[in-house]
């Protein structure tokens, strides 16, 4: 790194809060140097106390853009000048691009699952999906599942901040798109496993299994599991969470979130550079194996 930074080196962010366990700045700057782009990748934890202001400071230091993950998805819309049509339909960013002081707000959270999936061998069209999870990485991938042809989800959540949310998300999978959408509430557990028995694919999405909430689950056992249902569970750090150990004990092949978090990634990377990442390197640098 220090032998390629240089008075031109451009900066691009990743603001959430926690942060420091996050594997993103390792991959953008590992592609960045392999494709000779003179950028920096830094994490810096703002929440959405700070948001406001990071993102005025985004456009004075002319930082080409950033990343943004938990808590500020759905709040960095406010201070942009502009959103794609994904992240207005998902109501959530986690890409910022700064061209020459316009920044524009995408989501490419949705379009990381799909892909990361596609690249396990696992084909969900057509088929059922249960999610937990109403925040803007689990809307962006309901979104994104309905829009390539899950032909089913069913999404659960607790009434919080994000109940709302979710709603929304149903009736816009619903009046939007072809595929059929309902809304439970998590804390009934006897119809989250009725959910999950007629599921081809489970997905948590919610931030329960990483810090803070590290070494619980959102289902609470695994008799909720069957050999034949694919578990992904979106947070990849730990990378074996609770629920994801409980899949593998009854045969599920299952996935964490670091596929997801590579092509989201990968996503952000074309956006700011205007050339996809080298996956294949990427997956090497990252050590991503599915099992």
């Amino acid at each position: 790194m220090a032998e390629r930074i240089t008075g031109h080196t451009e900066l691009i962010g990743l603001m959430a809060y926690p942060i420091r366990h996050s594997s993103s700045p390792a991959m953008q700057n590992e592609a960045f140097a392999k494709l000779g782009y003179d950028y920096a990748y830094l994490a810096f934890e703002v929440d959405n106390d700070t948001l406001e202001d990071a993102v005025k400071g985004l456009r004075a230091l002319k930082m080409r853009g950033s990343n943004v993950s938990m808590p500020n998805k759905t709040v960095v819309h406010k201070y942009l000048d502009e959103l794609s049509p994904a992240a207005e339909l998902c109501g959530a960013v986690n890409t910022i691009v700064n061209d020459n002081g316009h920044l524009t707000g995408h989501i490419t959270d949705g379009i990381g699952f799909m892909a990361s999936l596609k690249d396990n061998d696992i084909d969900v069209i057509g088929r059922k999906m249960t999610i937990c999870g109403a925040g803007g990485a689990a809307t962006a991938i309901e979104i994104q599942a309905a829009l390539d042809g899950v032909s089913e989800i069913s999404i659960f959540n607790i009434h919080d901040e994000f109940w709302d949310r979710a709603v929304s998300t149903v009736e816009k999978i619903n009046t939007k798109t072809n595929c059929k959408a309902a809304l439970y509430d998590l804390d009934d557990k006897d119809k989250l496993k009725e959910e999950m028995d007629s599921s081809y694919i489970f997905v948590n999405a919610t931030g329960v299994g990483m810090k803070p909430l590290e070494g619980m689950s959102v289902v609470p056992d695994k008799s909720f599991f069957r050999p034949e249902l694919i578990v992904v569970d979106v947070p990849y750090s730990p990378l074996e969470t609770k629920m994801r150990s409980m899949a593998k004990e009854v045969g599920c092949k299952t996935m964490n979130g670091l596929g997801m978090m590579l092509f989201q990634g990968s996503a952000a990377f074309e956006l700011w550079t205007g050339e996809p990442m080298p996956i294949e390197y990427m997956k090497e640098i990252l050590n991503i194996k599915y099992e």
